[in-house]
């Protein structure tokens, strides 16, 4: 008999979800919009301490209206990370701007300063800097934003991994001129698909939500001066994420317990480091990771393959943009002499199962599975 699935990170549904949904059903709801995506809006303005919030269909939508909100366009540059899930960057070329990969710092895994300083020494001024708060870490942001402000660069925070975590007490995301949160299917908390825009700035979020909503003009026929999108959320999906909200902090509980388990449990193997946090912020531990010392006789493909075995999902860590086919004739900033970090975190390390639904029985099974290989 096939051993039951541990999911690497996978929607935990409470029951809230259901009301909410019915909710929208008895009052034929349905369609796009509606009272679930006005009051989810709301609410999750309010849990993360900012004013104005626009529900969207994706987090990438998220980015790429930040974008168009900013009049970025033909050949403008943007800095972003380079080790970071496409999605951070491909709205970046839908309008036919151009990305340069900025690498990343040990500390936290995230931008590097230092880099982003070389960065405008070669590119003295890009159009926006997409910072991306990896695993729910949350970046050097004092740093980074206080680069961005010397330069009068707009900063935008890409933190689809890390809603819930906060730096200096104050919710990633809501830092910089824009903030993007994602409930994709895997995140701390989920619309099956869905994702926000925030801001201070009420005029920017009004305008995307027009934007979202195809660009129609206030006019009784169907009028349009420039060019829109289909992006809004719908009410069902709102009518998910707030009983998802509901919980957020009883899963962030969760998974930053299922990392400090998987710390203490690879101490005492000198080859086994966790992903590094931040001091000056409180991470969601969104996923859990580990990176191999360097020689070591076990690879991160021997564990990914020795869990699988078992029916446990891993994943690799992020494959760096800079890295990518597609993205083979962009620029590259580090201040490394030979290699990356972000090439070498990619390549040492993997994603552990993360899931807040992972009983004492499944954490210490994958955890044995894992000592094994190094015993």
């Amino acid at each position: 008999m096939e051993r039951k699935k541990i999911y690497l990170s996978c929607p935990t549904m409470h029951g809230e979800e259901q009301e909410f949904v019915k909710e929208a059903f008895d009052t034929n709801w349905v369609a796009p919009l509606g009272p679930n995506v006005n009051a989810f809006e709301k609410e999750m303005a309010q849990y993360a301490g900012i004013s104005h919030a626009s529900a969207l269909s994706a987090g990438t939508a998220a980015i790429h209206l930040a974008l168009r909100l900013l009049g970025i366009g033909q050949g403008d540059i943007v800095f972003v990370p380079s080790l970071t899930f496409s999605a951070s960057c491909n709205p970046v070329v839908y309008e036919k701007a151009v990305p340069v990969f900025i690498d990343s710092e040990r500390d936290t895994w995230n931008m590097s300063p230092e880099a982003l300083e070389k960065a405008y020494e070669k590119y003295p001024a890009p159009k926006a800097v997409i910072l991306v708060h990896l695993y729910g870490t949350p970046a050097k942001l004092d740093e980074i934003k206080a680069i961005c402000d010397r330069h009068g660069t707009v900063l935008i925070e890409d933190a689809a991994e890390s809603v819930g975590s906060t730096y200096k007490g104050k919710h990633t995301g809501t830092i910089g001129k824009m903030g993007i949160y994602s409930f994709n299917g895997n995140k701390i908390i989920t619309t099956s698909g869905g994702g926000m825009l925030v801001s201070e700035d009420e005029a920017l979020i009004s305008k995307s939500r027009f934007l979202a909503t195809q660009a129609r003009d206030p006019a009784r026929h169907y009028q349009h001066s420039q060019i829109g999108y289909n992006y809004r959320m719908s009410n069902i999906v709102a009518g998910i994420g707030r009983g998802q909200l509901l919980h957020l902090e009883e899963h962030k509980k969760r998974k930053k317990e299922i990392y400090a388990q998987y710390k203490e449990a690879f101490a005492d193997i000198p080859e086994i480091s966790m992903n590094p946090l931040n001091a000056d912020g409180d991470a969601n531990c969104w996923l859990s990771c580990m990176t191999i010392a360097q020689g070591c006789s076990v690879t991160p493909d021997m564990v990914m393959d020795a869990l699988e075995k078992e029916n446990i999902e891993t994943r690799p860590i992020w494959k760096p943009m800079h890295l990518q086919p597609v993205f083979a004739d962009n620029d590259f900033i580090t201040v490394q002499e030979q290699g990356s970090v972000a090439e070498d975190i990619f390549n040492r390390g993997l994603c552990l199962p993360s899931d807040i639904k992972n009983t004492e029985e499944d954490m210490e099974f994958i955890i044995g599975i894992v000592r094994g290989l190094f015993q």
